[in-house]
């Protein structure tokens, strides 16, 4: 007796778990779906943008890599294979500044979809111009913001503070 009522039941457990399931994918399927984009947007005001990324600005730390991080960084990027190295982004389309090792040392490029290296916007052939160059640097100056830091500078409000490095980037690469 108990040979058979013990598969039915089991059965009957499945059979409702089945069910409830089923049912409540089909609400789901049913309903609509949710609204997009699923944050509020913000309609800020010209001087509010101005005033959020002058507040940004602000935080960064002006604090130096210093030539023992900068030569560190420089070996690291030698180990590295011709066309690799210093890549914190990988998604679609820009992410940001990267450091790639090439055939005559190092280049700092725009990297495009996670591992395509743009054109060089600075190149060092040495250890010794690398190191004199990064060691002056801090995250306000990699930003874009200075002014007094031609490789890194631009007004484009945009391409400012987007994905650039960062010492702690730097950091979690050594």
């Amino acid at each position: 007796m108990a040979g058979i009522i013990i598969p039915i039941v089991c059965c009957a457990i499945i059979l409702y778990a089945v069910g409830t399931i089923s049912r409540s994918l089909w609400r789901q399927r049913k309903s609509k779906p949710p609204a997009w984009p699923p944050y509020p947007l913000i309609n800020a005001t010209e001087e509010e943008m101005d005033r959020r990324h002058a507040e940004l600005r602000d935080m960064l730390s002006h604090e130096r890599l210093g030539p023992q991080r900068a030569r560190r960084l420089w070996r690291k990027l030698q180990a590295a294979e011709t066309g690799k190295g210093l890549i914190h982004e990988f998604h679609r389309d820009f992410c940001g500044h990267g450091l790639i090792r090439t055939e005559r040392g190092v280049i700092l490029c725009d990297i495009q979809d996670g591992h395509f290296p743009g054109p060089a916007i600075a190149a060092w052939e040495t250890e010794d111009a690398f190191v004199d160059f990064f060691s002056r640097q801090s995250d306000f100056t990699m930003s874009g913001w200075d002014p007094a830091e031609p490789v890194f500078h631009t007004e484009d409000e945009w391409y400012r503070d987007n994905q650039r490095l960062r010492t702690r980037i730097i950091d979690r690469f050594l």
